[in-house]
């Protein structure tokens, strides 16, 4: 059996502030909504994708005033590195901390949504590097001018190379 990525559904408080995060900064359009039983909390459904019905949903159901739950991160890949610049220009202009991370094969956005989710946005770079691996990027740079520094960076690290030569490397290593 082989299973493939589907959804997430995060528990919320405040349904207004989160649709206005998820809806307005990072694109989502809601696909559906409505009580999930009688006098239940509310679920809405959001996707990016008119094939997928939803990618993301939320339960307005969450009562406490403590950080988020043991989740880490939600992570979204973007098709191209100006999605990267144009997601981080509507961060910073909406007063959302950002850590710009680079693994060597993504330069990736990382912060929360308001309230503590953390998020990864990336885009793929064409090489592979054994991972954990992490260097903060300077998100000024153009594309040309961080694929350089990425291959600067990360070229004496283990089994760098180029992605399609390392395709599967990192399955079932022990």
């Amino acid at each position: 059996m082989k299973l493939s990525w589907s959804h997430a559904v995060l528990n919320v408080r405040d349904e207004k502030k989160i649709l206005d995060f998820y809806t307005g900064t990072l694109g989502f359009n809601v696909s559906d909504r409505g009580p999930i039983a009688e006098n239940g909390p509310n679920i809405i459904f959001m996707s990016q994708k008119e094939d997928e019905h939803h990618q993301l949903a939320i339960v307005t159901s969450r009562k406490d005033e403590d950080p988020s739950n043991s989740l880490n991160h939600l992570a979204f890949r973007v098709e191209s590195f100006d999605d990267v610049k144009t997601l981080n220009a509507k961060l910073e202009a909406a007063g959302v901390d950002i850590l710009p991370l680079s693994h060597g094969n993504t330069l990736s956005l990382y912060f929360n949504d308001p309230e503590g989710n953390g998020l990864e946005v990336f885009w793929d770079t064409p090489w592979h590097v054994a991972q954990p691996d992490g260097v903060l990027w300077d998100t000024s740079l153009n594309k040309e001018q961080a694929l350089a520094w990425v291959e600067e960076t990360f070229s004496n690290k283990p089994a760098f190379g180029k992605r399609e030569d390392a395709t599967g490397e990192w399955i079932n290593r022990p």
